[in-house]
This record gives structure tokens, sequence and C-alpha cells, in this order.
């Protein structure tokens, strides 16, 4: 990928020495899109207007405000929402203060979030965990329009989602489509999938969590060679873990 500071120091550079100087203009336009983190020209303008480049806990909360501004005015709900995310990601003090702050850049809608979302897919679980939180900030308010659906639409389709794919995975948070978890949905349960008792602490919970979701994520069954049925059983299997972590923390209160 040629970034936007290397072209520009190529460009510059050749104009100045032909071809020596476009080489020594590309090393260091390539030098100031590192320092710069410029991944793209959408990129370069929010830097030369002054916004910085989004990091990726901020990208998220970014994209969280923006579904919550889409209906005209973000509620008590979407705030609720966007400081439960920040629970599930066990962010610290300062993570939460530069969450709350790209919240509320979201809702100006100003940000170029292509770039951002088409690097991300090259990350399919960290892509996915965004479209599902995408997914709980539309419906914290009950309800999913039209515009909501439009934008979840398109940012998965910059994540190499297909329409049918975004479809689906909003059936698991859509009012009246599924329960909070698709294998009994009880609190008991939930434990059980986990291999984890009500005594459990936190940290131990989310790390068999983790462990279980490393073990059944649909990406690293496909990738064993296993065919359609055993992908298609593992993306079950991921929801429901999903499920039953989510009830967990909100029963729990951690």
């Amino acid at each position: 990928m040629l970034w936007p500071g290397t072209l520009i120091g190529a460009g510059g550079g050749f104009l100045i020495a032909s071809i020596p100087g476009a080489m020594l203009g590309a090393l260091l336009g390539q030098a100031l899109d590192r320092r710069l983190n410029l991944q793209s020209w959408a990129h370069l303008r929010e830097r030369l207007g002054g916004r910085a480049a989004l990091r990726n806990d901020e990208l998220l909360f970014v994209l969280l405000g923006r579904l919550a501004k889409s209906g005209g005015r973000v509620v008590d709900k979407h705030i609720e929402q966007a400081r439960q995310e920040m629970r599930l990601l066990d962010m610290s003090a300062p993570a939460q203060q530069r969450a709350i702050a790209a919240f509320n850049r979201g809702k100006s809608g100003n940000d170029s979030l292509r770039g951002y979302l088409r690097r991300l897919k090259a990350q399919p679980h960290a892509a996915e965990g965004v479209l599902r939180a995408c997914w709980r900030m539309i419906v914290a308010d009950g309800r999913v329009d039209a515009q909501e659906r439009a934008l979840i639409g398109l940012w998965g389709k910059w994540l190499g989602w297909t329409p049918q794919q975004i479809q689906a995975l909003g059936a698991d948070y859509e009012p009246h489509k599924k329960p909070l978890a698709t294998r009994g949905g009880t609190y008991q349960e939930s434990l059980t999938l986990l291999g984890v008792t009500h005594q459990s602490d936190p940290a131990y919970i989310k790390r068999a969590y983790r462990r279980l979701l490393s073990r059944h994520h649909p990406d690293k069954v496909a990738g064993s060679g296993a065919g359609p049925a055993q992908v298609l059983d593992a993306t079950e299997k991921t929801r429901e873990l999903h499920h039953a972590y989510a009830l967990i923390r909100q029963r729990r209160g951690f």
C-alpha cells in the first residue's frame, strides 16, 4: 500500500531531483506516514484539520457515537450501552476517558471511517466484535431504524461482510428475534457452558470465556480444514459463548 506521505514525498522528490529524488522523498514520506499513522487520504485530511488519527479502541466508540446520534438524539439508553461496552472491555480509567471523547467525536459524524475499517478487515475476530458492539448499540433503545441499518451495512461491507452475514449477526440482538442466550438462556446453563461456578472470580470467568472462544471460533475451525457444517456449528457455539458471558457479567455485575 502506498500511503499519502509516501506518494507526496515521491512526487515532490521527482520534481526536484528526478528518480533519485523520488526514492529519497518516498523514504521520507513513508517515515512521516508511520509517525503520524497516516493510512489514507482521509486520514491526512483529518490531521491537516487538527483531528488526531483514531486508535483501535477509539474507533469502536466513534462508531457507537455515530449510531447513537443517527436517530437524531442520543438518549440515556445509548449512554448506558456505551458504558456497558467499556465494562465488557475492562477499560482502565484513562481508556474510558478516551472512549468518552471518541463517543462524542462520533456524534459529529465528521470522521472518514472507511480506511480504518478496511484495515480492521484483516482481523476477522476484531471485526466481528466491532459489529456485535454496533448491533448492541442499535438495539439499546428498543428499535432498529433504516439509518442504523444503512450504517452497519456500509461498515460491514468495508469489513468484508456480506449483507446476509450482517443481518444474521443482528438476529442475535434485534428485539423479538432471539433471547439473550441461545442455549436455554438461564444463568446456571451459562455457568455450565463456560465451565465455571457462581463462586468463580471474574478474572477466572474471563479466562475461561476467552479460552473457549479461541478454541471454537469459526475462523480457527475453518483454518483447520473443517467442512461447512463444522464451521456452522462453530459459529453457533461462538454465539452461545458470547451470550453466556454477557449474561454472567450482567448477573454478577462485573
